[in-house]
């Protein structure tokens, strides 16, 4: 029996099948072209044949490695959903039949529609948000066992501990949910974090089966909240069934031996780069665990692209977050993107490119124009310029060339992107001390952080915990950053899910945010309108979100005093209104006169007559 135990296989010779992948596909895709990789002992001595109508092989290929097979078929737009089989046969006749499932897709499934500036996204890492099934906490075939009392063990969050608490999610007022991968990581340590992936079509059994994940996305879109799933494009783990018997011999990168990566993003856009460099860098690895795939073999470009479009299909996905989005080869990166766009024309896929230069990030965006010709198709990245300086905005002195100024000066930078309302924003998340511990637990710059991020123009995304005050070290220590949710465990004293045990801060600041983020599902402003910002006065950075049917104003504060911040400066920007409502208070201030602000507030206003 074949690995993935979805695949139907009869044995008729001394031929087996170790893996198939994928194990299913779908009738009406917009590739009529499907390749199926076979793994099993001299798999590659055999012949294939099939006989289902619209259904043909157009070639078989192999590898150095005779245990590997890739089947190529081509799948007529008039094939039928139903069972089929492949046959693979030596001289001597049929060797193995195996029985494969093609499916019909669901309605509507190719124009499904994404995330955007409408959305909230909600960062989970699973393994510590909730333990909704504790009986899956070890599992007999899995390595690493739970540990709770470990900053870097498994603490047993879960498939389930997230559905459990999809109807605290969406009452937070978010709209998508990123879970870190999920997938099957099978490492003796470090396996939590789940990138470090072992089985690239099987959920990890500790959080659950691929039907729960399923269940999962399919429960949160009846609550109003997408799923975006987390891929990695760049690396593997050394517990991947690959690693035991590799697919070809250039399967990795520096597949003889370990060389780390350099860590240096610029050699990619580099003019001047010594190629060794930009080798180095895309080639080398990250840790010995993780060994680095080489997208330049055209089978593992197939695999991986073939990879991503099942998991959107299977699991109904609303968009893609692709990890280390740099390292990968950038003309594989281009060649996927596209791909998975051309069978989703409506899909987001947001890039992680973690550096705080926004020349570097505009390079990878879809629509820009680079000098070295390069075309990509990435709709969207990571915000890191902006997210990595505003700590240092927000704690910093006012002076002329220090805190809000630099704020103002890295968005006026927008002009290198394609589409800055595609940029996703955040305090901080699963690779970055927490955002309460950054301020020095400051209330009041924690909510102008968490304003700012709902506000300004792109895509908010928030880590699991910022609502309710979870602290770490300043210096990055992951595992203590990826802290378990108060209430996610049976016994646990606080819970942030109902509220007890809650101090009073913590109930302030979740109700905080619950209010800004409702407020903002409705306004056609946040998510469409125009950004126009003023050059910070006095502590004041003023910004004003205008769509012809709605204003917004945006008043972040930096004072340390009480102050009056005379507002005849930003009237062009009323449009001719004269009053405007706090979205948090409730409270009507009058645009003619001076708004009253206590030490550090910031507040957001609805503009209206």
């Amino acid at each position: 029996m074949c690995a993935n135990s979805a695949v139907a296989i009869t044995k008729t010779g001394e031929y087996n099948i170790q893996h198939l992948e994928p194990m299913h596909w779908w009738v009406g895709m917009q590739n009529p072209e499907l390749q199926i990789m076979v793994h099993g002992p001299a798999i590659a001595d055999l012949q294939v044949s099939v006989s289902y109508p619209g259904v043909s092989i157009t070639t078989l290929e192999r590898t150095t490695n005779s245990n590997y097979l890739f089947i190529n078929l081509h799948i007529a737009a008039n094939a039928k959903p139903g069972e089929m089989e492949l046959q693979f046969s030596d001289k001597q006749g049929v060797q193995l039949r195996v029985a494969y499932e093609l499916h019909a897709r669901r309605a509507g499934s190719a124009q499904r529609s994404s995330f955007s500036a409408k959305d909230v996204v909600y960062l989970i890492t699973p393994d510590r948000f909730a333990n909704g099934d504790p009986s899956n906490d070890s599992h007999i075939s899995m390595r690493e066992r739970a540990d709770r009392h470990s900053p870097i063990g498994r603490h047993g969050g879960d498939i389930k501990g997230i559905e459990k608490h999809l109807d605290y999610i969406a009452r937070m007022g978010f709209t998508m949910i990123w879970p870190t991968p999920m997938i099957e990581n099978n490492q003796p340590e470090y396996s939590y974090h789940g990138y470090s992936p072992t089985n690239l079509y099987q959920m990890d059994p500790r959080m659950g089966s691929n039907q729960d994940y399923k269940n999962l996305v399919a429960a949160a879109r009846k609550k109003g909240v997408g799923f975006i799933q987390d891929i990695v494009l760049n690396h593997i783990g050394t517990g991947h069934w690959w690693m035991q018997d590799l697919p070809a011999s250039d399967w990795l990168n520096f597949q003889s031996g370990f060389v780390p990566t350099n860590n240096q993003h610029t050699t990619v856009l580099d003019i001047h780069a010594a190629p060794e460099d930009v080798k180095n860098f895309t080639d080398g690895w990250f840790v010995q665990s993780m060994p680095d795939l080489n997208q330049r073999n055209p089978l593992l470009a197939r695999y991986l692209i073939q990879n991503t479009i099942w998991w959107i299909e299977f699991a109904d996905l609303s968009g893609i977050r692709e990890d280390t989005y740099a390292y990968s080869d950038k003309e594989f990166l281009a060649q996927w993107s596209k791909a998975v766009l051309e069978e989703y024309p409506n899909l987001n896929i947001v890039g992680e490119e973690m550096n705080s230069n926004p020349h570097i990030l505009a390079y990878w965006q879809k629509g820009v124009i680079n000098r070295d010709g390069y075309v990509s198709h990435l709709p969207s990245l990571m915000d890191f310029p902006v997210v990595f300086l505003m700590p240092e905005v927000l704690n910093a002195e006012e002076t002329s060339n220090s805190g809000l100024i630099k704020l103002y000066e890295m968005i006026a930078n927008d002009f290198v992107y394609a589409d800055p309302m595609k940029l996703m924003l955040f305090p901080d998340n699963h690779d970055m001390s927490r955002i309460y511990s950054l301020l020095h637990e400051n209330l009041e710059l924690l909510k102008s952080s968490l304003l700012f991020t709902a506000t300004t123009r792109g895509i908010p995304q928030y880590y699991y915990g910022t609502e309710v005050l979870t602290k770490s070290p300043l210096v990055r220590n992951d595992g203590l950053l990826r802290a378990d949710f108060p209430g996610g465990w049976a016994g646990d004293q606080v819970n942030g899910f109902t509220g007890k045990g809650l101090s009073g801060a913590q109930r302030d600041t979740q109700e905080y945010l619950r209010k800004l983020l409702n407020w903002r599902k409705s306004s056609i402003a946040i998510h469409e309108g125009k950004l126009i910002h003023y050059i910070p006065e006095n502590g004041h950075y003023v910004y004003f979100r205008v769509h012809d049917r709605e204003r917004v104003m945006v008043v972040i504060n930096k004072n340390k005093q009480p102050t009056a911040l005379n507002l005849d400066r930003f009237q062009a920007s009323f449009g001719g209104l004269s009053r405007a409502h706090n979205v948090i208070t409730g409270e009507t201030i009058t645009l003619s006169r001076p708004l009253l602000l206590d030490p550090l507030e910031s507040q957001v206003f609805l503009i209206k007559n």
